[in-house]
């Protein structure tokens, strides 16, 4: 007699990401109309951290080979690279943030760029995916949002698409990245993410009623 047993769920099943029980919250809390805002979260994103000399331009070469674009090298700037976002974080640091499932493809590709022993140039590559959770903002509000518990300026004037900056967000640390108009994405340690997200959520609040002007 054949007896069946259940198949062994893989490791992707099994995930949970940080703020899937506020997934329903978040549906709830949408703003629509001129004042519209939502809050989503981006569950399991690569994320791939890049130490290297980007005085080297051998290296340089190499890794913009490897991700069909090249490093960002102007502070507090990001490049789009096909489906991948590349991320200054400092002047010989970068953070190369990706779809779910592409961590193990950067990381072979940047350790590769950098070489192996004994012919390696200094650098790391580390894959940090599990450190930090994603959120993000869009509409019309969301500037006006993170404006509340955010000291950086985010006028477009200074902080537009392209840009992303390390800051602190209601005294979380996080990563900004303005996408798009008006799109921005926060990426925040794990830990502190239902603590952000709760925030969002209450800063979004006002704005489902109108403005103080429109009742004037």
């Amino acid at each position: 007699m054949t007896v069946s047993t259940p198949s062994t769920p893989q490791v992707t099943e099994l995930r949970v990401s940080p703020l899937s029980d506020l997934a329903a919250s978040f549906e709830v809390a949408d703003v629509t109309g001129s004042r519209a805002v939502r809050l989503r979260e981006i569950p399991f994103p690569a994320q791939v951290n890049l130490r290297a000399d980007p005085a080297d331009r051998y290296v340089m070469r190499r890794v913009a080979a490897a991700l069909d674009a090249d490093l960002p090298t102007a502070p507090n700037t990001a490049t789009a690279a096909g489906i991948r976002q590349l991320l200054w974080l400092g002047p010989d640091e970068w953070l190369v943030v990706g779809p779910d499932g592409d961590a193990r493809w950067i990381e072979r590709a940047l350790r590769s760029a950098l070489g192996a022993p004994p012919n390696a140039v200094p650098g790391s590559v580390v894959d940090v995916s599990a450190a930090r959770a994603v959120l993000e903002l869009h509409g019309p509000a969301a500037r006006a949002v993170l404006e509340k518990g955010c000291a950086l300026d985010l006028h477009p004037r200074a902080f537009r698409p392209g840009h992303c900056a390390q800051t602190l967000v209601s005294r979380a640390e996080v990563i900004i990245h303005q996408t798009a108009d008006p799109t921005y994405r926060l990426l925040v340690r794990a830990s502190y993410a239902r603590y952000l997200a709760l925030w969002l959520l209450d800063a979004m609040r006002e704005f489902h009623s109108p403005a103080l002007e429109d009742n004037a």
